[in-house]
């Protein structure tokens, strides 16, 4: 039976699974910083920049896969918020009720940036004070809430905005080192200022939370149509995959507006090699594009083959936080290249399937209302 065919959570199944996906590459970006130290300069939209010549071509398509990760943790993000929307609101919750769920999830998430992640990155160096990726999601997660009565129209244009002038509103980047102000670098610019490092703004990442939340009204709404096997949801990600692929490859080759930084070369690496913070037009395009195909993919995969990466994906938070003390333990322990890092990679994995699968048994016994239902 394949994941069109199921009769129970037919469309969240195929969700999970490609969280689970994701979760597995970024695992792979974090063993290879602890491990190997195989991750050049950041790929942010100023100062530094990475460049792979005289690298192998596995240092540059070890760090590309693991794109995928942040901007499916944001779409997914957005399509569960609204999937909880729709199911809470049938089930007699109020608008207040639901805002507020929200909004303590997502200050939680940004709480445990600092008592959680930090400390875990800390087994590599010290981080100053980090706002990183759970800090991007509690933001957005919390503005999201102005956008769960948004008509679906009014919601994506919303969206699609907010992706596209992110590059507009980014000031022109100088030579050397500028101390933006620590409240811009929290609303729209990556990178350092003092003992502040912010890799996660919320503005640029809040339209990705707002695409998915528009395809998880979307799937909720074939869902209610009794719409067999949720065909009609996941060809529109197969659609909306190719539809972004072609528009990365066509911005892309124009070099201009969308790019935030051209292509430094002639190589295909060097076309590949996009600005994540924050993210561009053609940065989304590429990964969005490519998580909408695997969507579409994993749901016409046979269940089996998906409950095993579903297996990670219904506990983020927990394989998250596990993962970062995991591979930072290892790090102390071994370091080598990074085809040496790939099996312990492996190895991680393997310590963690088992201690998320019990990890979510023991979530699913909570009663809705356990402060474990949230993480």
């Amino acid at each position: 039976m394949s994941a069109l065919d199921s009769k129970s959570a037919p469309r969240l199944l195929p969700l999970d699974a490609l969280r689970g996906v994701i979760i597995i590459v970024m695992a792979l970006d974090h063993a290879n910083s602890f491990i190997a130290d195989g991750k050049l300069e950041l790929e942010l939209w100023a100062d530094l920049f990475p460049s792979y010549i005289g690298h192998p071509p596995l240092t540059f398509l070890t760090r590309l896969v693991t794109h995928l990760a942040a901007p499916g943790f944001f779409f997914l993000m957005g399509a569960g918020m609204a999937l909880f929307t729709l199911s809470r609101r049938r089930q007699g919750w109020s608008e207040g009720e639901i805002a507020r769920h929200f909004l303590l999830r997502g200050g939680l998430l940004i709480l445990f940036q600092f008592l959680l992640e930090n400390p875990a990155w800390g087994l590599k160096a010290p981080t100053g004070i980090y706002f990183g990726v759970l800090y991007g999601l509690g933001g957005a997660m919390m503005l999201g809430v102005l956008f769960l009565r948004l008509p679906q129209g009014w919601l994506l244009a919303l969206s699609g905005t907010l992706i596209v002038v992110t590059q507009a509103l980014l000031p022109e980047a100088r030579a050397g080192f500028v101390a933006y102000p620590v409240p811009l670098r929290l609303w729209l610019l990556p990178g350092f200022t003092e003992s502040a490092l912010v890799l996660y703004p919320v503005m640029p990442w809040l339209g990705v939370m707002g695409v998915g939340m528009g395809y998880g009204r979307y799937l909720h709404k074939c869902r209610m149509r009794n719409e067999e096997c949720g065909i009609e949801a996941y060809t529109i990600a197969l659609r909306g995959g190719i539809v972004a692929l072609t528009l990365f490859v066509g911005l892309r080759w124009l070099g201009g507006y969308g790019n935030i930084r051209p292509p430094a070369g002639d190589g295909w690496v060097a076309f590949l090699n996009v600005v994540k913070y924050p993210p561009s037009i053609v940065f989304l395009l590429l990964t969005l594009g490519t998580n909408w195909l695997l969507l579409a993919v994993l749901a016409r995969l046979p269940e089996g083959w998906l409950r095993p990466f579903a297996v990670f994906g219904r506990v983020p938070f927990f394989f998250y936080i596990t993962h970062l003390y995991l591979y930072g333990l290892m790090g102390r322990v071994v370091h080598t290249s990074i085809p040496g890092m790939f099996p312990v990679w492996l190895l991680g994995l393997a310590i963690l399937w088992p201690l998320c699968w019990g990890y979510g048994r023991f979530k699913n016994g909570r009663v809705p209302q356990a402060i474990w239902r949230f993480l």
